[in-house]
C-alpha cells in the first residue's frame, strides 16, 4: 500500500479539522474582546445614553451584546463570502488576483517560458496528474505556488524571476516541490485557509479603513468650531470615529495574531516534507537546494511586491512577504535550515550573482533526455502499482520525458492549442472499424466546430491512429490546459460533440470509456461549479455493491470469458472481501452502472480507496498477462478515485508489499 500518500492525505484532512477548531477559538476571543471593549465604552458614555433613551432604558449588556453579535456576523459573513469567491474562481482566481498571465504553448515564444512549460508537462505526466495551467507573475522575485481545490482545477503560479534566474535543474526542483503540495492535499487546505482567515482579519481591515478616513477628513474640522452651531459636535464625532478605528485595530490585531500563528503552524513542517518529496522526485538534491541558495544570493530574494501578496503568504515556495522581526509567525522555515535539511554538509557558500540577472537557457528548452526502455509492462509492476500512488520517482520523470518526446510533433503541437486539443481528443475516440468511424465522422461534422474537424481528418488522424496505448492517457493530461482555455460556449459545444462521438462508437471499450471519464472529470471544474470530494464512508461495507461492479467490470474486460470468475476472486477473496461473493452479471456491471459506482467509491476514506485500487490490480493480473491498455486502465481507474498513479514503467520490478 502507498502508506505515505494515504497518510499524508489523511493528515491534510485532519489539519483542516484542526484549522476550524483554532478558527473557532479565534472567533470566540475576538467576539469577547468586542463585548468587553464596548461594555467599557458604553459605561464611559452612560450619561449620553441615559439622555438619549431615558435612565435605565437600555440594560448595561444590551449594547455590548449587540456589538458582539455584529462582530460575529461580520466574521462569519466575511469568511463565507471569501470562501464562496475562492470556490467560484478556484486556483485560476488566485493566480489572476496576483496579476498572473496565463502561458499558452502555441503563443509563447520566449525560450525560458517554453522551458517552464516543458518542465511542468514532465512533472505532470510523471506524477499521474493533469498538467496544470501555468501563470506567469510579473515579479523579479524568485517564487512559485500551487493553488486550487483539487488536481483538476490546480494552477501553478511562477514569478518571472524564478523563470529567468534558475537553471533547468533548479526550476525542476521548485516545480517538483509545488507538485508535492498538489499530491499531498496541502494545496486544498491552503486555499481554504485564505477564506477562513479572511473573516477574523476583517475587523482590523475595517479599522485601518476608518483610520485612513479620519486622517483624510480631519482637516475639514476645527476641534473648537466644527459644528454648524459652533458647538464642536463635529469634532466630537471625529474623535469618536477615531476611537472606534483604534479599537477595531487593537481587536483586529487579535485576528492578525491568530491568523499568523495558524498559517505558521500549518505551513512550516509541510515545506520540509515538500522539499524532501522534490528530492525524491528529481533525485537531484542540488536542484532544489540550488534554488534556495539562489534566493539567498538574489538582491530581490523571494519577496513579492503585489499588494495582495500577504494574503497568500503561506502558499509560496519561499517566504513571499515580510513577516516581522521574529520567526513566531513565519510561514516558512529559514532558508538555511531548509538547505541543510537537503545538504547537511553545506558550508554556507552561495552562487555568484547572475550576469544581467538572467540564467543561460542554453539547450534546456526541450525535454530532458531519457533512456530507452522495453515495450512490456511487467505483472509485478501492476500488481504493486498502489505502492507508487502519490510518490513519483526520478525514473518516472525520465520516462515521462521519453513519452512526451515520442508523441508525433503534429499531435504535440495541436495539444497546445484549444482548437487543436479538441481535435486530438476527438481523434483518441475514433473507432478502428471503417463503418463506425464513418458514423463518428458524420456526427462530428454535425455537432463540432468545422475547423476542428477539418484539422483532425486533414492532418492529425493518421498520427493519432498510430499512437501507442501508453501515450493516450498522458496525451489527455497534456491537452487539458489548452481545453481549459476554451470559452464557455466552446466548452458546451465540445461536451455535446464529445458525448455524441462516444455514443456513435457502438464498441466503446472500458479503457476508452475510462479515458473519457478522466477527461470530463478534470475539465469540468474549469467551467462548472463542482464540489470538492469529501470522505463520506469510513468503511467499504456500505459500498459492497459498488466494489462488486468495479471488480466485475474489470474481470470481464481484462480476462478471457472463462477467466472472469478467477479474476474476480483474485481481487475479492484476498483483498476486498466487502465485495459480493459472486461475480456480477455483465448487465449488472455495465458502463451505466460503473460511473455511479466509481463516484461513490471516490468518497471512501483514503486507505479504503487504496484497497480498491489494490484489488483492481489483482483482477488485472490474475491471468499473469498485462497488456499496455490494461495497465493504463488501472491508472485511469486510480485517477477517477482521486489517487494519482505515476506511469507504470516497462520492465519495472517492485518489492511486494
Amino acid at each position: 500500500m502507498a502508506t505515505d500518500f494515504f497518510e499524508r492525505q489523511a493528515a491534510a484532512r485532519r489539519s483542516t479539522v484542526w484549522l476550524l477548531s483554532v478558527f473557532a477559538i479565534a472567533v470566540v476571543t475576538i467576539v469577547a474582546a468586542v463585548f468587553v471593549t464596548v461594555y467599557y465604552l458604553a459605561a464611559m458614555q452612560q450619561e449620553s445614553l441615559d439622555a438619549l433613551s431615558g435612565p435605565g432604558a437600555l440594560p448595561p449588556w444590551q449594547v455590548p451584546a449587540g456589538a458582539a453579535g455584529g462582530a460575529l456576523a461580520l466574521i462569519g459573513g466575511g469568511s463565507l463570502f471569501k470562501v464562496g469567491a475562492l470556490r467560484l474562481g478556484g486556483g485560476r482566481g488566485v493566480a489572476e488576483g496576483l496579476g498572473g498571465r496565463r502561458l499558452v504553448r502555441d503563443t509563447t515564444t520566449d525560450p525560458a517560458e517554453r522551458r517552464l512549460l516543458n518542465v511542468v508537462d514532465e512533472m505532470a505526466i510523471a506524477s499521474g496528474t493533469p498538467a496544470p495551467p501555468v501563470y506567469l507573475i510579473d515579479d523579479k522575485s524568485v517564487n512559485a505556488f500551487a493553488a486550487g481545490y483539487s488536481p483538476s482545477d490546480a494552477v501553478l503560479g511562477v514569478t518571472r524571476g524564478c523563470v529567468q534566474s534558475l537553471s533547468r535543474d533548479e526550476l525542476q526542483g521548485v516545480i517538483a516541490h509545488e507538485f508535492s503540495h498538489i499530491l499531498n492535499g496541502d494545496m486544498r487546505m491552503s486555499i481554504r485557509l485564505i477564506g477562513v482567515l479572511h473573516g477574523i482579519l476583517l475587523l482590523g481591515l475595517i479599522g485601518r479603513l476608518l483610520l485612513r478616513l479620519v486622517f483624510n477628513t480631519s482637516h475639514h474640522y476645527d476641534s473648537r468650531q466644527s459644528g454648524s452651531d459652533g458647538s464642536g459636535k463635529g469634532g466630537s464625532g471625529v474623535l469618536a470615529l477615531l476611537a472606534i478605528a483604534v479599537a477595531l485595530l487593537v481587536i483586529g490585531s487579535i485576528g492578525s495574531l491568530f491568523g499568523g500563528l495558524i498559517k505558521a503552524a500549518v505551513s512550516r513542517q509541510r515545506e520540509f516534507l515538500a522539499d524532501a518529496s522534490a528530492v525524491q522526485f528529481t533525485r537531484n538534491p542540488g536542484g532544489i537546494a540550488g534554488a534556495l541558495k539562489r534566493i539567498m544570493a538574489s538582491v530581490t530574494g523571494s519577496k513579492l511586491s503585489h499588494p495582495r501578496a500577504a494574503e497568500l503568504s503561506h502558499m509560496y515556495f519561499s517566504q513571499g512577504v515580510w513577516e516581522g522581526f521574529t520567526s513566531l509567525m513565519a510561514t516558512h522555515p529559514p532558508l538555511e535550515d531548509r538547505i541543510r535539511a537537503i545538504e547537511p554538509s553545506w558550508d554556507g557558500s552561495l552562487p555568484s550573482p547572475l550576469v544581467g540577472g538572467v540564467a543561460d537557457i542554453g539547450e534546456g528548452v526541450g525535454f530532458a533526455p531519457a533512456p530507452s526502455s522495453d515495450a512490456e509492462v511487467s505483472v509485478e509492476s501492476v500488481d504493486n502499482a498502489v505502492d507508487q500512488i502519490g510518490d513519483p520517482l526520478e525514473a518516472h520523470r525520465l520516462y515521462a520525458a521519453e513519452l512526451i518526446a515520442s508523441i508525433p510533433a503534429s499531435v504535440r503541437t495541436a495539444a497546445g492549442d484549444p482548437g487543436g486539443a479538441r481535435a486530438v481528443v476527438y481523434g483518441l475516440l475514433l473507432d478502428a472499424s471503417p463503418d463506425v468511424r464513418s458514423r463518428q465522422r458524420e456526427t462530428l461534422y454535425e455537432t463540432a466546430d468545422a475547423r476542428v474537424v477539418a484539422s483532425l481528418f486533414g492532418r492529425l488522424v493518421d498520427d493519432i491512429d498510430g499512437l501507442d496505448a501508453r501515450l493516450r492517457l498522458p496525451l489527455i493530461d497534456l491537452s487539458l490546459p489548452s481545453l481549459a482555455a476554451m470559452s464557455f460556449p466552446q466548452y458546451q459545444r465540445f461536451c455535446r460533440s464529445f458525448r455524441a462521438l462516444v455514443l456513435a462508437d457502438e464498441r466503446l471499450t472500458l479503457f476508452e470509456w475510462t479515458l473519457s471519464q478522466v477527461l470530463l472529470r478534470h475539465l469540468r471544474p474549469h467551467f462548472e461549479r463542482v464540489r470538492s470530494p469529501r470522505v463520506q464512508y469510513k468503511t467499504l461495507y456500505p459500498l459492497s455493491q459498488e466494489c462488486g461492479v468495479l471488480l466485475s467490470a474489470l474481470a470481464y474486460a481484462c480476462g478471457e470469458e472463462g477467466d472472469a470468475v478467477k479474476g474476480y476472486a483474485a481481487g475479492r477473496d484476498d483483498i476486498l472481501r466487502e465485495a459480493p461473493a459472486e461475480l456480477l452479471s455483465r448487465k449488472a456491471c455495465g458502463l451505466d452502472a460503473l460511473r455511479p459506482a466509481l463516484d461513490k467509491l471516490a468518497l471512501a476514506g483514503e486507505r479504503h480507496r487504496g484497497r480498491v485500487i489494490d484489488a483492481a490490480a489483482a483482477v488485472i493480473c490474475a491471468d499473469r498477462h498485462v497488456a499496455v491498455a490494461e495497465a493504463e486502465l488501472l491508472r485511469g481507474i486510480s485517477d477517477l478515485l482521486d489517487c494519482p498513479m505515476p506511469p507504470l514503467l516497462p520492465g519495472q520490478r517492485l518489492a511486494a508489499s
